[in-house]
């Protein structure tokens, strides 16, 4: 049948080293999310109000300006790990690679928009 030795057969399909760095990416932006909704949900139980006007004045306070741009940098690429995975497991040949850049352009562009609204919040809302 050929094909040559097992290790020949196997040769570039084995492991390339990187899953357990990003096993452990997906479990450490997994608990930082924990931590970071538990602050906004809790932060947002104690705002006076939940009127705009409250919203945005808390939101231009560094104190949560920072950690709300932290949790969503950590959302979005918790997000685009696990369609990592999910792409890598079930697309194959050109459709993994055009996927792939879709979703880079998509956690990139909607991470950028996010954080730059909550950076214009920051910036000039108490003076708006």
């Amino acid at each position: 049948m050929g094909g040559g030795t097992e290790l020949g057969r196997v040769r570039g399909l084995g492991s390339s080293k990187h899953g357990a760095q990003h096993w452990w990416h997906q479990r450490l932006t997994a608990a930082g999310n924990i931590v970071l909704m538990a602050w906004l949900l809790a932060s947002i139980a104690l705002l006076p109000g939940h009127d705009y006007d409250s919203v945005r004045r808390w939101l231009s306070a560094p104190v949560a300006a920072i950690p709300m741009a932290l949790l969503v940098a950590s959302v979005f690429y918790h997000f685009r790990l696990g369609l990592q995975v999910l792409i890598e497991d079930y697309q194959h040949g050109a459709n993994r690679t055009a996927l792939m850049v879709l979703l880079n352009f998509f956690v990139i562009g909607a991470g950028a928009t996010a954080i730059f609204s909550i950076l214009k919040i920051a910036f000039t809302g108490a003076a708006a």
